[in-house]
């Protein structure tokens, strides 16, 4: 098994501890646990409420790209362009920016340290006490 990079993680949705279990169970349930290391991902109550922030600064990014875009394409296009290719960018984006702002809360604020060999620490430990 090759170790991933935090980027890899991220990208991919994975537990922050051992980067191998998956954080959604399909697209948009976040598992409450970890189910390779047994993680528990909302770190406290309420802690995803973070990640509202963070898919707010994907919505401005998205407004603003897609806006920019439009304006250029379109030779300034009427009003209504903007809304219609702005609104549709949003929507079309809103499952992808739900999945990445959770994944990125938990990555960089929750406060969960890499351990590649857990699982076998967690092994070590249990047999240490039979």
């Amino acid at each position: 098994m090759s170790e991933r990079s935090k980027f890899q993680a991220i990208i991919q949705a994975k537990c922050p501890q051992c980067r191998e279990g998956n954080m959604f169970s399909g697209f948009n349930h976040t598992n409450k646990h970890c189910p390779v290391c047994g993680l528990r991902f909302e770190r406290e109550p309420s802690f995803f409420y973070g990640s509202m922030y963070i898919s707010y600064a994907f919505s401005v990014a998205i407004v603003l790209t897609v806006g920019f875009t439009t304006n250029i394409l379109g030779n300034d296009p009427p009003l209504w362009v903007y809304m219609v290719a702005i609104t549709v960018a949003i929507l079309l984006a809103s499952p992808l920016s739900f999945r990445y702002s959770r994944t990125l809360m938990l990555h960089l604020f929750g406060g969960v340290k890499y351990k590649p060999n857990y699982l076998e620490e967690l092994q070590n430990k249990l047999k240490e006490k039979k």
